[in-house]
């Protein structure tokens, strides 16, 4: 009994297997990438919403500045803006410190575009394999004419099946990427919200 080999099942799908490979590997690099990117960007330190309250209150903005630089994170980065407008209106302390969330946030999702393009494109591109294929093996069909029968139609057939089931897994795989890795900014989303309304309580306590 004759099996199928991934590699022959790639050769055997046509020209259109290969955007469909360029699309994969394109979208595990950014996976990875992501990954690590929002994993370092998730990192807290416990510590470090207590220790900018004891400087703000000693009025020591010096050493609250010199915590947010080296703590290098999209939290330290929010309360740093913050801390630069202290003394101007809360309200335009907030819409400092929210306009650097929509860039941190914004930074976070660099490549999501291209997973969701390919998300919805990688299924269009085997679909169009489909066509390809079923067109291939009906004029097959036409050119063999009297002498027709199942094996003429079956290369194009196959080939169709072939691209059709290579451009949703890629699509799937490219989605759930996609949703996973929005899941997760979108929780460091929340925790950044939540390290602006900490800030802006910590400028309305008064100093003991």
């Amino acid at each position: 009994m004759n099996t199928l080999s991934f590699w022959s099942l790639v050769i055997d799908g046509g020209y259109l297997m290969i955007p469909l490979a360029l699309l994969l590997i394109v979208s595990i690099y950014i996976f990875i990438e992501r990954c690590i990117v929002i994993n370092k960007a998730s990192r807290e330190d416990g510590t470090f919403m207590n220790r900018i309250r004891e400087y703000i209150h000693e009025g020591d903005i010096e050493s609250a500045v010199s915590l947010c630089k080296k703590t290098d994170s999209p939290y330290s980065r929010l309360i740093l803006k913050g801390i630069s407008r202290i003394g101007r209106p809360m309200n335009d302390v907030l819409i400092a410190i929210e306009n650097t969330g929509n860039m941190e946030v914004a930074a976070l999702g660099k490549g999501f575009t291209w997973l969701s393009t390919t998300a919805a494109g990688a299924p269009m591109i085997g679909f169009l394999g489909t066509v390809t294929g079923m067109i291939q093996a009906f004029y097959s069909l036409a050119e063999a004419g009297v002498s027709a029968n199942i094996t003429v139609l079956s290369s194009g057939i196959y080939q169709a099946l072939v691209t059709t089931v290579a451009g949703l897994v890629v699509g799937i795989l490219a989605l759930f990427a996609y949703n996973y890795l929005t899941a997760r900014v979108n929780r460091v989303m929340r925790d950044l919200e939540g390290k602006t309304m900490a800030f802006m309580d910590l400028l309305n306590e008064p100093a003991v």
